[in-house]
């Protein structure tokens, strides 16, 4: 004959239930708290609070002008490399959910975006003002936003926790007591920043025509100036970031800037005389200490 279950197993049932499921619950707010990760909902776009958003770009090929035949095959090697650039940005965004201090997602993945985004868009130009009117004002369109979610919009604005468990690490601001950082050339015990140096352009020229002398003036001293921002900051931003810093976010984007200018200063050359080749081999720079 069975037996009513004693009310003292009733309540100890109760309790482990009940432990059971806060547990659950906990890892199931931690596993969304620390990986940030898209619950399974069928709706492509949603978030969780610390996810680290999405970046979009103005779109080019809306704006361009009737391409010539002879210019489609660049021209769509460029537009599908823009969308390659957005996807591998908003890879390098989720991957690096917590890193960094504040303006990490502006100077390590928005910025960086931009630079290689103006050389696209200017390689698309060039190519299509072989043959017909070059478009102007393309590079209006390289600037990308961050469609933010979550706590962590932007990057890690100072004072809020950062997205991926990074709770304590309050805006991580200046990532202070980051020292060593290993790995993060240049800022060895935070101390000594190393110097930037450049290959030098000027010397690789060919005869610049009178008609070209002033553009190719003012890219030079730009490059000049670029060099000297790059440096500054190096200095400014010693002991900030993980390992890559230095180069995901002022080698990078310097070389990115470099190839630019020098492709400028080499379409300059090429309206009046033989366009100089091989430009971009001058961009990469070194950081040496």
């Amino acid at each position: 004959m069975s037996r009513a279950l004693p009310k003292y197993n009733k309540r100890r049932v109760t309790f482990i239930g009940g432990a059971a499921a806060v547990a659950l619950s906990g890892t199931v707010i931690a596993g969304f708290a620390l990986a940030g990760e898209t619950p399974d909902s069928g709706t492509k776009n949603a978030r969780t609070l610390a996810g680290p958003g999405t970046i979009s770009c103005p779109d080019v090929r809306s704006k361009l002008p009737a391409v010539p035949a002879s210019a489609k095959a660049e021209v769509d090697r460029n537009l599908t490399l823009l969308n390659t650039q957005i996807q591998e940005a908003n890879k390098r965004l989720v991957d690096t959910v917590g890193q960094g201090g504040p303006n990490f997602v502006q100077n390590a993945i928005l910025g960086p975006l931009k630079d290689k985004r103006v050389s696209t868009v200017n390689r698309i130009a060039t190519a299509i003002g072989r043959t017909a009117a070059k478009p102007q004002g393309l590079d209006s369109l390289a600037t990308c936003t961050l469609n933010a979610a979550g706590t962590n919009a932007g990057g890690g604005a100072a004072g809020k926790p950062q997205a991926g468990g990074n709770a304590g690490n309050a805006g991580n601001a200046g990532n202070a007591g980051n020292a060593g950082n290993a790995g993060n050339a240049g800022n060895a015990g935070n101390a000594a920043a190393g110097t930037i140096t450049c290959p030098d352009v000027r010397s690789k020229l060919p005869a610049v025509p009178a008609s070209a002398k002033a553009e190719v003036d003012r890219n030079l001293t730009l490059l000049d100036t670029q060099i000297r921002e790059a440096n500054t900051r190096l200095v400014n931003t010693v002991g900030q970031g993980g390992p890559n810093f230095v180069q995901n976010a002022i080698l990078g984007p310097l070389k990115d800037k470099r190839v630019s200018t020098v492709n400028r200063i080499a379409t300059a050359i090429g309206r009046t005389a033989a366009k100089p080749q091989g430009l971009d081999s001058l961009a990469a720079c070194t950081l040496t200490k």
